[in-house]
């Protein structure tokens, strides 16, 4: 398969590594251009489960698009919720009638963007739960294992989803075709929404904030804002078992020492966040529905002033 990665910071590259290797067509697409260039310059060095890897992968500049000769079977989107649109804009050259769309960015309404450049039955929602970290331009760090939840937004597109299924199952990225997919995006919204702003705010790492004696009202009170609002839409969260997975990663041997994306967007990168997309997509909703959400709309607003402190770009 003909594949163009859309955002290759480490997830993107974690997935366009694993897909090259497996055989087939990859090109990654990102604006960075120190990222660019050192993958074309170098290859992408990526540190494997602990393996030093070289892979020569080409990397353009979504602009370079424009005059791309090629054929692009099917675009996986990784880039950070506010970039999706502008994106999307770039790479319009390659989106064809026939192009399948496979969106896994984090948070919630990405389909609302996306339906604006690709045809409903083009389009796959995703969810992922593996990851990735990135040392450097054109260096990432990939460990451990996951999988890829993905459905087609229109009936028709079913086909499509499984091929698509087929083709990560191949490079080993655990593809699973989901009934319900919306679920786990909302379900993983929820995971996002208690750990990246409450660790971003607080510095720490996931073990960190759940040693503390106040955690489990924070994250219950998350999560229960972000039920109150699913189900207005038709999704029944199961808030226990999300409180109880959420805990999960509290451990300290695990992910539990790890610090969230949106940590190392800003603490350690000084880039802005993805706030509005996840807590700050569940005040909006909420306030269409008139429920109240003020958990999740202070740690939105307490992310956003920590971003004008660190004059964030």
């Amino acid at each position: 398969m003909r594949i163009a990665i859309a955002g290759a910071g480490a997830m993107g590259s974690r997935f366009g590594l694993m897909l090259h290797k497996a055989g087939n067509e990859v090109i990654l697409l990102d604006k960075w251009a120190d990222h660019v260039n050192a993958i074309n310059k170098s290859g992408l060095r990526v540190n494997y489960n602990g393996e030093d890897v070289v892979e020569k992968i080409p990397a353009f500049f979504p602009s370079e698009m424009e005059g791309y000769k090629g054929v692009i079977d099917t675009v996986i989107l990784f880039t950070k919720a506010m970039q999706l649109d502008d994106m999307l804009q770039s790479i319009k050259p390659i989106l064809s009638k026939d192009t399948k769309v496979l969106c896994l960015l984090n948070g919630l309404g990405h389909e609302d963007t996306v339906e604006k450049y690709v045809d409903k039955e083009n389009i796959l929602l995703g969810n992922t739960m593996w990851t990735a970290g990135l040392i450097g331009p054109g260096e990432v760090k990939l460990f451990g294992n996951g999988e890829v939840e993905l459905q087609n937004v229109y009936p028709g597109g079913k086909e499509a989803a499984l091929e698509v299924v087929k083709v990560l199952n191949e490079a080993g990225l655990n593809g699973i075709y989901s009934e319900n997919v919306m679920y786990s995006i909302w379900r993983k919204a929820c995971v996002n929404g208690t750990l990246n702003g409450t660790c971003t705010i607080l510095d720490a790492n996931i073990a960190s904030f759940g040693a503390t004696s106040v955690t489990d009202k924070i994250i219950r009170t998350i999560i229960n804002e972000f039920a109150a609002v699913a189900a207005k839409e038709g999704i029944n969260l199961d808030s226990e078992e999300i409180v109880n997975h959420v805990k999960s990663t509290f451990n300290p041997n695990g992910v539990g020492k790890h610090h969230p994306s949106m940590h190392q967007d800003l603490i350690k990168n000084n880039r802005l966040t993805e706030i509005d997309y996840i807590n700050g997509a569940v005040c909006k909703k909420g306030a269409k529905y008139n429920i109240q959400t003020p958990y999740c709309q202070l740690l939105t607003e307490l992310v956003h002033a920590k971003e004008e402190i660190l004059i964030a770009q």
